[in-house]
């Protein structure tokens, strides 16, 4: 039986990296994926942004470097320029975007906390891509309803979700009104640390097993709307992309 010393090293041999929340059952390849692919391009700024981000004593919120990324190509990939983000944390699926995003490109950010924003908010300005966000901080709900009371249906093209899981289904009933058709949807935490297909009497932490049950609901939702194509991607904690196609 290991020790408790063992125990503790093995721990943070297998969560050394920032958000780490890889699904891979190779804790080697993850780092291999890292190593070869992810760091070796992460702009400088995302790179200090994560470093500060190391030291909050929240840092497993944080968007994991890979799911960075992948967030950043999409983004070009879909051409995307109107965008918006609930759930900030320290900005670094934010800064992700805001570099991905063109010039004129415009990202409307909420979260309940602006401390840890500003956190990051030096990097974000360093990199001279702090005039493309719009902070709102609070909860998003009220705004969103704000959003869809003044005729704003249709006007976004890509949505990043990565917030409290128990009002995810309250989110999407309002942002499938407010992404465009054709425009994309991401809910983060689809897979919610494997939970997902957890025995009911697994031992799980408290918070992943409240809020396992509303993740269960959402991706039972996503699968059979009829609005939207889904794919769920076993990126980071899981990311269910939405594709609005009525």
């Amino acid at each position: 039986m290991a020790t408790a010393g063992e125990e503790s090293q093995t721990q943070a041999g297998r969560h050394q990296e920032v958000g780490h929340k890889s699904l891979l059952q190779s804790d080697a390849l993850y780092q291999y994926i890292l190593e070869t692919s992810v760091y070796p391009r992460e702009p400088e700024p995302m790179k200090e942004l994560r470093d500060i981000t190391a030291k909050h004593p929240w840092n497993i919120m944080t968007t994991s470097a890979d799911e960075g990324q992948f967030l950043n190509m999409l983004l070009k990939l879909i051409n995307a320029k109107n965008t918006m983000e609930i759930g900030v944390f320290t900005g670094y699926s934010l800064l992700a975007t805001a570099l991905a995003l063109p010039d004129d490109g415009k990202i409307l950010a909420m979260d309940i906390n602006r401390e840890n924003y500003e956190l990051g908010l030096p990097v974000i300005q360093k990199a001279g891509v702090a005039d493309k966000i719009d902070f709102r901080e609070g909860p998003a709900l009220p705004i969103l309803d704000q959003l869809i009371e003044d005729g704003k249906q249709g006007s976004f093209d890509f949505i990043f979700v990565d917030a409290d899981k128990d009002n995810y289904l309250n989110y999407h009933k309002r942002l499938i009104e407010l992404v465009k058709v054709g425009g994309l949807i991401g809910y983060d935490n689809t897979l919610w640390n494997g939970s997902v297909v957890a025995p009911p009497d697994a031992p799980l932490r408290k918070y992943v097993r409240y809020y396992r049950d509303f993740v269960l609901e959402l991706n039972k939702a996503l699968a059979a709307d009829p609005r939207i194509e889904i794919c769920m991607l076993p990126v980071g904690d899981g990311i269910t992309l939405c594709r609005r196609i009525s």
